[in-house]
């Protein structure tokens, strides 16, 4: 497995390359989920790329980019095993050398949901998304599907600048008890990681609903926050039931519908959704 640090490795390693290539881009602290996507990868390519950066402009000014979780010598055994060809893994000032003034301002579909509590987030996730599309050149980029929004937010930045790549969504990988794996998990004490449940729970809570015939919002929204009342840990930031393609909310269901979520938990924020189709 191939470590390239700098945009000049990456670049003539690509150009070495021949056959398809997979790209995977993460943060880093990779847990099965991540590896659910360079598997997939492996099996959908000749090449797979994972990059592992830290993208400070996604962060707010009272976000947790200084003590976000890292550990890169663990990831890059976790790689090496899974099978990746090469790593990515830049500094920030090889990312953003001194001068840089550029970003990506995505459209309405960034608005919403996070789009509300972290205005700016999108702006970085799409900017850093297109660089490393620009270096690697994939034909196929894969994400996971409890970042939904991050995934929208992306398929309409690649339709609508004509990048050539085909954006794969893996399903959410989950504990055994149905919580969403995410590396933000590691914030949470004993008695906040039972309390962190409430997610998963609330979401079959609502498919439930759905399932037996309720088709009115705030029906469904209602018990969701019944439930959420019962956890004295949790505070929503937002609940929404939303058209899955556009992110716009909905107040009578119609399928595919995305529902989700952020809580916070103690003094984690954590996300989670279903997509009912």
């Amino acid at each position: 497995m191939k470590l390239l640090k700098t945009i000049s490795e990456l670049r003539a390693y690509r150009n070495g390359l021949t056959g398809s290539i997979g790209f995977v881009p993460t943060m880093g602290f990779l847990h099965e989920g991540h590896l659910s996507l360079v598997k997939q990868s492996n099996s959908d390519c000749a090449h797979t790329v994972v990059s592992i950066f830290v993208n400070p402009t996604q962060f707010g000014p009272n976000e947790d980019f200084n003590s976000y979780p890292r550990d890169t010598d663990r990831d890059l055994v976790l790689l090496e095993n899974a099978g990746a060809d090469a790593v990515f893994f830049p500094s920030v000032d090889e990312m953003y050398p001194k001068g840089a003034d550029t970003l990506i301002v995505p459209g309405k579909i960034a608005e919403r949901l996070e789009g509300t509590v972290r205005p700016d987030h999108f702006k970085g996730v799409a900017t850093v998304v297109l660089k490393l599309f620009n270096l690697a050149q994939p034909q196929k980029a894969y994400f996971g599907q409890k970042d939904a929004q991050q995934v929208a937010v992306i398929k309409r930045m690649v339709a609508d600048l004509n990048v050539p790549v085909e954006i794969v969504v893996m399903p959410t990988m989950r504990e055994n008890d149905g919580l969403a794996m995410s590396s933000r998990n590691t914030y949470l004490n004993p008695i906040e990681r039972k309390t962190a449940t409430v997610l998963y729970r609330s979401l079959k809570l609502a498919e439930g609903l759905i399932d037996e015939g309720e088709r009115d919002v705030n029906i469904v929204k209602q018990r969701m926050n019944h439930l959420f009342n019962t956890e004295q840990l949790a505070r929503v930031d937002y609940v929404s039931v939303a058209e899955a393609v556009s992110l716009e909310e909905e107040t009578f269901i119609v399928k595919p519908v995305l529902i989700s979520l952020a809580l916070r938990i103690g003094g984690t924020r954590l996300i989670d959704n279903f997509l009912l189709v």
